[in-house]
């Protein structure tokens, strides 16, 4: 390969993507590059006073199956795969009256998000496929050593920065990088493909069954950021994006106020927005050390913040705080009180009053980091897509990710003699949501709405229950109870039962369950079966 600067005279643009397309082709055609389109790119194009020639016209085919064939032509794929330092191709170019294409600029169909969209078809999936794209992209991709490919609007001004640099031309080096990223691309474009095949989309009957997992898992997600430094500091650290997720989640969320995030930050809130998103209603938590010490709802976001800072103020201060509506002055205010301390705040956005109250008060502007979702959430929001995975030391933990019953009460079943009241349904409906974000075993309280006691990560289910009682203090008469997972022995119940537990709400499935149940009742406690477990180990 010859480290020479190659000049571009012609570009092939056929871009789903209209992004920045008019301003980069005004760019190429005021430095005398002749511009190819295919269809639609050419239409913008000339809508924009600027002229091109229609890849049909240039091939003397006309496009055909309703536009699944227009750029798949002898005469495109040869002026991009002719390599320019061996005559022979040349003198092929020259006989066959190809004119060399020198900079490719395509985007691919939008096949992730359409397989996003809650209800999408099959057939509206599969017709999102991109078979030219691709094939022009990997062909330049090959070719880079004398020809540019790019494959993202985001590339463009750096692509033109590039040609005033160097009179009009590219360098080998960038044009081996931009062919790196478009193999890139189109390596997680057919990944996405496959996973889409792979799952319940193309068989509406099988939808919420589970699939056969793939013979090899092949991840290609994109690197986002290094990290200041991983769990500890003598360990490395950075945040890779996935591609194609629409969120609401930290990957597509934007960090509008703060320093760098921590890699201990992120998997805080990560946990704080798969909690929150579980609410409908105004809905506030904190998380310290990846477990919530405090959540709530309210009337209000400022006082469902209130009460959850309240559920454990010491445990608090320095905690995470995730908020399921847009940050108003109200609760910016309440946040900010004299002696509360908050390392980052997520919300599906910030109220401009509130923005600045946050990063203009003494002592906060400086260390809160305020990480926006850009988007509302609740219980209805999309997802994580894909597959949750662990790494273990040799080998890959893959499962498919811990879904929430839509509502655990009318899904479970009461299996004491008394039902729970309409207070304690309340209740134990908001601990169970909770409880699903507290690592194992885990035991959670709740009285009106509010997070009054946890007990987490426990090697005893009665141990849990425990510290929860020991937590909540007086606050623990007449609270409910939740446990992410079944009672093995009836200890648990009763030492709930001495705390002044009202109610209990566990997935049940112990050989005691009878056991448990008949304590239960000996105690007056009401208690639901939900059938679902939450371990979150």
């Amino acid at each position: 390969m010859s480290d020479t600067i190659v000049p571009i005279r012609r570009a092939l643009l056929s871009v789903s993507d209209k992004g920045g397309l008019v301003d980069l082709a005004r760019a190429l055609a005021d430095r005398g590059v002749s511009l190819l389109a295919s269809g639609g790119t050419r239409s913008a194009l000339l809508d924009a006073g600027l002229p091109a020639e229609e890849v049909s016209d240039y091939t003397g085919s006309p496009e055909i199956l309703g536009g699944r064939v227009k750029t798949l032509h002898p005469r495109v794929h040869a002026g991009i795969l002719a390599r320019r330092d061996v005559p022979e191709d040349l003198e092929v170019l020259e006989a066959q009256g190809i004119t060399p294409i020198d900079l490719v600029v395509v985007n691919l169909y939008p096949f992730e998000q359409t397989v996003a969209r809650p209800g999408v078809t099959p057939a509206e999936a599969i017709e999102k496929i991109d078979v030219g794209g691709p094939t022009l992209i990997r062909a330049a991709a090959k070719n880079h050593a004398h020809l540019t490919v790019l494959t993202d609007p985001g590339q463009y001004p750096e692509f033109l920065r590039h040609l005033d640099r160097h009179d009009g031309g590219t360098s080998l080096e960038f044009r081996r990088g931009k062919a790196l990223e478009a193999f890139r691309k189109t390596g997680d474009y057919d990944r996405a493909i496959a996973s889409y095949l792979l799952g319940p989309g193309l068989d509406p009957e099988s939808a919420g069954q589970a699939s056969e997992f793939p013979a090899e898992l092949t991840l290609g997600f994109e690197l986002r950021t290094t990290l200041r430094y991983g769990e500890n500091p003598h360990q490395r650290a950075a945040f890779y994006d996935e591609p194609g997720s629409v969120g609401p989640d930290l990957g597509t969320a934007t960090i509008r106020h703060g320093k760098e995030l921590s890699y201990n930050n992120i998997l805080d809130l990560d946990s704080a927005l798969r909690l929150i998103r579980n609410f409908g209603g105004p809905a506030a938590c904190v998380l310290k050390h990846n477990n919530p010490c405090g959540a709530a709802i309210g009337a209000t976001l400022a006082e469902a913040f209130e009460r959850a800072y309240d559920g454990d103020p010491v445990s608090a201060f320095g905690g995470i705080v995730g908020l399921n509506r847009p940050v108003d002055l109200a609760t910016a205010e309440r946040m900010t009180t004299p002696g509360r301390f908050i390392e980052c705040v997520i919300a599906p956005g910030f109220e401009a009053d509130a923005f600045e109250a946050l990063t203009t008060r003494p002592t906060w502007k400086n260390s809160v980091r305020l990480i926006d979702l850009g988007t509302p959430i609740g219980p209805e929001t999309s997802r994580a897509s894909g597959l949750d995975l662990r790494r273990v030391e040799g080998g890959l933990l893959v499962q498919d990710w811990d879904a929430m019953q839509a509502d655990p009460l009318v899904e479970g079943r009461v299996v004491t003699t008394r039902p729970p009241n309409e207070r304690e349904a309340a209740d134990l409906a908001f601990s169970w949501k909770v409880c699903q974000s507290v690592k194992s075993n885990a035991i959670v309280l709740a009285a009106e709405g509010q997070l009054v006691g946890v007990g987490a990560g426990q090697m005893s289910r009665l141990d849990s229950v425990e510290l929860a009682t020991r937590k909540a203090g007086p606050r623990a008469a007449g609270a409910v109870l939740a446990s992410d997972a079944f009672f093995p022995f009836r200890d648990g119940p009763d030492a709930a039962a001495a705390a002044g537990i009202t109610a209990i709400i566990q997935p049940g499935g112990s050989r005691r369950d009878e056991e448990v149940i008949a304590a239960c009742d000996a105690h007056g406690i009401a208690m639901i079966f939900t059938g679902r477990r939450h371990f979150r180990h």
